[in-house]
C-alpha cells in the first residue's frame, strides 16, 4: 500500500511539473508573438480613420493618405470634404501657410461636387490672393453650397478686384448652388444685380446674410432680399442700407421672426457722411413682429455725427462705441435704450460718467454686460451702479485706470464692495506692463 501510494504521489508530482513547464513554454511563446506582431494600420476601420483625418490639417491629411490604399480611400470620402476652408496667400509676401495649389486643383477636380460649407480666407489680403479665390469660385459649377464665406484678415482685398471679375465668379455659385443658407460677403464689390441672382436661385433657403461694407449695394438691393427671402433670420449690414421700408418688409406677416440684426454705423471722414433717421413707428413694427430679436449696433463715429441717434426710444440690445463718445450721448442712451443688454465704451474723455452710469442702471433693466476703456468714473458712483444692477451683471470689464478714488472708496477697497454686490469675486482689469 505504501509503495502504491508513493507511486501515485510521484506520478502526480511529475504531471504537475510537466503542466508547469508547458505553461511556461506557452507564456514565452506568447511574449515572443507579442513582440514580433505589429499593429495592422491598414485594417483599421475606415470610420476611425475618418474621425482622425477630420482633425488633421489638409497637408498632413494628404501625406497620411499616401500610407496605404485604405487610408487613401478615406482621404477621398465625401464626408471629409463637405466643410472646407481655402487659405490663400502669396509666398513672396507672407510667411503664413496656404492651401497648396496642387491640392486645390485636386479638390476642384475630384471633390467640388462634395463641397457644402466653404470659406475663403485671404491671409495676406493681397489682390493676387483675392483673384485666386475668384478663380476657384468660378470653377465650382458642379457644387451645391449651403454656406459661403469670403474673409480678408486685414484690409478688404476683394475690393481691389475688378468688379466684373468678382461678380462673375460669385454668380457661378449663386446660380449653381440653389440651396445657400448662409452667405458672408463683407467688404466685397457685390452689387444689386448680383443680389437679384442670389434671390432668384436661393430665396427659399437663405437664412443668414452678412454684407457690411459693400458700397455697391443700395437700399433697394437689400430690400429686394428682404422682400423675397422670407426665411431670413440673421442680417448684418451698414447703416446706409437700413431704411424704414426694410424694417417694414422684415415685419411683414409672411416673413419669419428675425433673430439677429447687426448694424455698422461707420464714418471714415468727419463731417462728410450724412446719416438719416429711422422712424420710431418702423422700429415699433419691427419689434412687434420679432420681439426677441438681438439688435446689435457698432458705432465708429466722430462726436459731432451722433446728432441723429438716440433721440427717441430705440430697441437696441448690444451697443458698442469704438471711438470717443460724449457724456451727452451716453446720457441719451440711458433714456432711449430700455432693451439694452450689453454696453461697451472704448473711450470717453476726461469728464466722469457718474450720472450717466446711474441713469443707465435705472432705465436699462436687462443690462448684464458692461465694458469701459478710456473713461473716468468715481469709485462711489461705480459701486452705486453695481449695487443697482446687482447679480445680473454677468460680465463686468473695467480697466483699473477708469476708477477714480474718492473720499468713500480707495482702489484697495473697491473690489471688496463690488464683489459683495455681485455675489462673486471681482477685480478691475489691469493694463499689462511689458
Amino acid at each position: 500500500m505504501k509503495r502504491g501510494r508513493k507511486s501515485n504521489e510521484a506520478n502526480s508530482s511529475s504531471s504537475e511539473e510537466t503542466a508547469e513547464k508547458e505553461s511556461k513554454r506557452h507564456k514565452v511563446t506568447d511574449k515572443k508573438t507579442t513582440v514580433i506582431q505589429s499593429p495592422d494600420w491598414a485594417n483599421l476601420l475606415q470610420d476611425i480613420i475618418l474621425q482622425v483625418f477630420q482633425y488633421l490639417p489638409l497637408l498632413d491629411r494628404a501625406h497620411a493618405s499616401q500610407v496605404c490604399r485604405s487610408w487613401n480611400q478615406v482621404f477621398h470620402m465625401p464626408d471629409l470634404w463637405r466643410c472646407f476652408e481655402f487659405e490663400l496667400n502669396q509666398p513672396a509676401t507672407s510667411y503664413l501657410r496656404a492651401t497648396h495649389p496642387e491640392l486645390i486643383k485636386q479638390i476642384i477636380k475630384r471633390h467640388s461636387n462634395h463641397l457644402q460649407y466653404v470659406s475663403f480666407k485671404v491671409v495676406d489680403s493681397s489682390k493676387e490672393s483675392a483673384e485666386a479665390a475668384c478663380d476657384i469660385l468660378s470653377q465650382l459649377v458642379n457644387c451645391s453650397l449651403k454656406t459661403l464665406g469670403l474673409i480678408s484678415t486685414a484690409r478688404p482685398s476683394f475690393m481691389d478686384l475688378p468688379k466684373s471679375h468678382f461678380i462673375s465668379a460669385l454668380t457661378v455659385v449663386f446660380v449653381n448652388s440653389k440651396s445657400l443658407s448662409s452667405l458672408k460677403i463683407d467688404d466685397t464689390p457685390v452689387d444689386d444685380p448680383s443680389l437679384k441672382v442670389l434671390v432668384a436661385n436661393n430665396s427659399d433657403t437663405l437664412k443668414l446674410l452678412k454684407m457690411s461694407s459693400c458700397p455697391h449695394v443700395s437700399p433697394a438691393g437689400i430690400l429686394c432680399v428682404a422682400d423675397q427671402c422670407h426665411g431670413l433670420r440673421e442680417l448684418a449690414l451698414n447703416y446706409h442700407l437700413l431704411s424704414d421700408e426694410l424694417l417694414l418688409a422684415l415685419s411683414s406677416e409672411k416673413h419669419v421672426r428675425l433673430e439677429h440684426l447687426r448694424i455698422d454705423v461707420v464714418s471714415e471722414n468727419p463731417g462728410q457722411t450724412q446719416f438719416h433717421t429711422i422712424q420710431k413707428s418702423s422700429w415699433d413694427a419691427f419689434i412687434k413682429h420679432s420681439p426677441k430679436v438681438n439688435l446689435v449696433m457698432y458705432f465708429f463715429l466722430y462726436e459731432e455725427e451722433f446728432d441723429p441717434f438716440f433721440r427717441y426710444e430705440i430697441p437696441v440690445t448690444h451697443l458698442y462705441f469704438g471711438r470717443s463718445v460724449s457724456k451727452d450721448v451716453l446720457g441719451r442712451v440711458g433714456m432711449t435704450c430700455p432693451r439694452l443688454v450689453e454696453l461697451v465704451v472704448c473711450a470717453n474723455g476726461l469728464r466722469p460718467l457718474d450720472e450717466e452710469l446711474i441713469r443707465i442702471a435705472e432705465r436699462c433693466k436687462f443690462l448684464s454686460a458692461v465694458g469701459l476703456g478710456e473713461c473716468e468714473v468715481s469709485c462711489s458712483a461705480f459701486v452705486e451702479f453695481v449695487k443697482m444692477c446687482g447679480g445680473r451683471l454677468s460680465q463686468l470689464s473695467i480697466m483699473e485706470e477708469v476708477l477714480i478714488p474718492d473720499q468713500k472708496y480707495s482702489l484697495e477697497q473697491i473690489h471688496w464692495e463690488v464683489s459683495k454686490h455681485l455675489g462673486r469675486v471681482w477685480f478691475p482689469d489691469m493694463m499689462p506692463t511689458w
